[in-house]
């Protein structure tokens, strides 16, 4: 394989930046840009673990100074990629790591692609495509349970998970096809009845890991929480004082807020993506329209819809009517300016969960909101982390699901006929399976994953 480097570290500044270089001649390329202080050292002489102190230079400009720095070596198969490794250290900045990078691409190296170390990790066998993308979830963890997921997933919780239902198809596969060894109408019962206990409870393990997709997709793309109800009834209010700083626009004039603002916000170690929307009402205002017309688009895709209400004011048909369009197991309504004459009528939240609140209050606490927020998510922020699915896998699997119940309608009707069609498809669902750990894949399938990582990673 051709010897890649890049830039691992993020662009601007910072103390240190970090240049990767790996393939059979990094210690090769690294001797030529290299020069310790102690110059009868060189890199390839170094073992693996260790490191060089002195300076990057450039062979071809009358080895210039680079940049003062630290090399580490990695000796294969002992480093991220199983290859020979080094990692220069040198000054933070954006100049400083380019000119190094520069200096190695001139002497041998070739500029990495998106993803390529982790993408030879995989085809090395280091890690399997599943831990493969837990590395781009940790990197994209925007909060503590999410980062928690990614690293459950890197250890090799989720691909044991799956590793078990690719080895219980295989299983079950191969006890169908030892049926065809025997004579017409002389199956023992019980062969049969094993099969088909055993294809049920692969269904329920295939099913047990679609049903952690929800989570999967709070988790890695936050939660959102959209806020919405009539002009001046606190929408922005509330909005700035979730997020604890002035975002949102507040005056007493109805309709302030004409689209939608998004914030992210930290609760319980879950990541929300918090939204103000415009006022609910009829307008004749054509800009007005548009953000109502924005917020109810939002509202009907929102993970939790927090309603907001002046309990000051009497409820219209207007009002009660956006209530009950909203889904009681997803939604909150808060009833706000409880420090004055209350007029809602209250009759209509009945099933909803309902917080009193005065937003004008300084001492104003949003930890009953916060609490009431969690507990609809269904995610419980204190349990012990988990890997979760994502949507690659989840389509996968409701594949690998569907396959798995016809396999099952078939066995079930204990006609040995019938047999030679569910092995057919438990081998769909087995190529199926090895593609979700990498067992099996294909060019494009690689390509689509690792295209989305950054450059150096």
């Amino acid at each position: 394989m051709k010897t890649i480097a890049a830039i691992a570290t993020p662009p601007g500044q910072g103390g240190i930046s970090i240049i990767r270089i790996a393939g059979d001649d990094a210690l090769t390329i690294a001797d030529r840009i290299f020069q310790p202080v102690k110059k009868s050292i060189q890199p390839s002489q170094k073992e693996h673990g260790t490191f060089l102190y002195g300076h990057v230079i450039n062979p071809n400009q009358q080895s210039q100074v680079v940049d003062e720095a630290i090399l580490l070596i990695y000796r294969a198969p002992n480093s991220y990629t199983c290859e020979e490794t080094v990692e220069i250290q040198g000054h933070g900045g954006i100049v400083c790591a380019e000119r190094i990078l520069q200096t190695a691409i001139e002497n041998g190296a070739e500029p990495a692609a998106p993803g390529e170390f982790t993408k030879r990790a995989f085809l090395n066998g280091r890690i399997d495509l599943v831990q493969a993308e837990a590395v781009m979830d940790l990197i994209n963890a925007d909060s503590r349970k999410a980062a928690n997921a990614a690293i459950e997933q890197l250890d090799g919780h989720l691909s044991d998970d799956f590793n078990k239902v690719y080895d219980d198809l295989m299983d079950v596969a191969t006890n169908i096809e030892a049926t065809f060894d025997f004579v017409e109408h002389e199956l023992p019962d019980s062969v049969m009845q094993g099969i088909i206990q055993s294809v049920e409870q692969v269904k329920k393990e295939t099913k047990a890991l679609i049903d952690t997709w929800n989570e999967g997709h709070l988790l890695r793309d936050g939660v959102l929480l959209v806020i919405s109800g009539k002009p001046n009834a606190g929408k922005s209010t509330l909005f700035n004082k979730m997020l604890g700083f002035e975002r949102a626009i507040v005056t007493n004039v109805a309709g302030t807020t004409r689209d939608t603002i998004e914030e992210k916000i930290i609760i319980s170690g879950i990541s929300f993506r918090l939204v103000d929307t415009a006022g609910i009402r009829k307008s004749d205002c054509h800009i007005e329209q548009k953000g109502v017309a924005r917020a109810l688009n939002i509202i009907d895709r929102a993970d939790i819809n927090i309603y907001i209400a002046d309990i000051s004011t009497e409820v219209t048909t207007e009002t009660k009517d956006h209530i009950e369009s909203l889904p009681k197991d997803k939604s909150i309504i808060i009833l706000n300016k409880i420090d004055k004459e209350p007029k809602f009528d209250t009759s209509i939240l009945e099933g909803f969960t309902v917080i009193k609140i005065s937003l004008q209050t300084k001492e104003t606490n949003l930890q009953d909101l916060n609490n009431a927020i969690v507990n609809l998510l269904g995610i419980n922020p204190n349990s012990q982390p988990h890997a979760v699915i994502s949507s690659r896998h989840k389509n996968i699997l409701q594949n690998i699901y569907r396959l798995i119940g016809e396999v099952e309608e078939l066995v079930k009707l204990e006609d040995e006929s019938q047999l030679i069609f569910a092995a057919g498809q438990l081998r769909e669902a087995i190529e199926l399976a090895g593609e979700i750990t990498g067992k099996t894949y294909h060019k494009s399938l690689l390509d689509n994953i690792f295209s989305r990582f950054c450059i150096g990673k």
